[in-house]
């Protein structure tokens, strides 16, 4: 419930820009870090969580100028990479439970196959689901829903992925890798 409700705060740090419907929140950075602190299956139910909270109208999602809280806003611009938060969180999650959050640059591979997670689905939502006054098209999705972000989130990444090693060092709670030979 705690990181569902981070990543209600994380929407509410929004930035919109005036050339894409899809603002800049740190969202993402909590969706990775859900994930990896707290393994594929737990990090997973705490997006659903969030996404449900949305869904019955709490204003948890980013504020938008076009749509109205709850469920009309996965209908929106922002819906692809909304509803791909459980599935990045889970992949994560699976790569930590293998040791990528032990070291760094297996971190940032784990927080990379997230986020291309969440890129892609938002991406192709942009260019052929979402309710917009006119359909964007696949290149005109990638320039708006994935250019202006994509340095901001690599530096997220790069942060985030630093932290959480240190953190199992320095208090010993992380979990072993699981073996998947069973």
């Amino acid at each position: 419930m705690f990181v569902a409700a981070l990543t209600a705060a994380a929407a509410q740090v929004s930035i919109p820009l005036p050339f894409t419907p899809v603002p800049f929140t740190l969202q993402p950075m909590i969706v990775l870090l859900a994930g990896a602190a707290l393994g594929s299956r737990l990090g997973c139910y705490s997006q659903v969580l969030y996404l449900a909270a949305g869904l019955a109208g709490l204003p948890v999602f980013a504020s938008s100028p076009l749509l109205p809280p709850g469920a009309a806003r996965l209908l929106g611009p922002t819906g692809g990479y909304l509803m791909s938060y459980p599935i990045a969180a889970w992949i994560v999650g699976a790569l930590a439970e293998r040791g990528f959050d032990r070291r760094y640059l297996r971190s940032v591979v784990a927080m990379a196959a997230g986020l291309a997670v969440i890129y892609a689905s938002g991406v192709a939502w942009l260019a052929f689901g979402a309710r917009l006054p006119q359909a964007l098209g696949v290149r005109a999705a990638l320039v708006s829903g994935a250019g202006p972000f994509f340095v901001a989130d690599v530096m997220k990444i790069c942060v985030a992925a630093s932290a959480l090693p240190a953190v199992w060092r320095l208090t010993g709670l992380g979990r072993a890798p699981t073996d998947t030979r069973q």
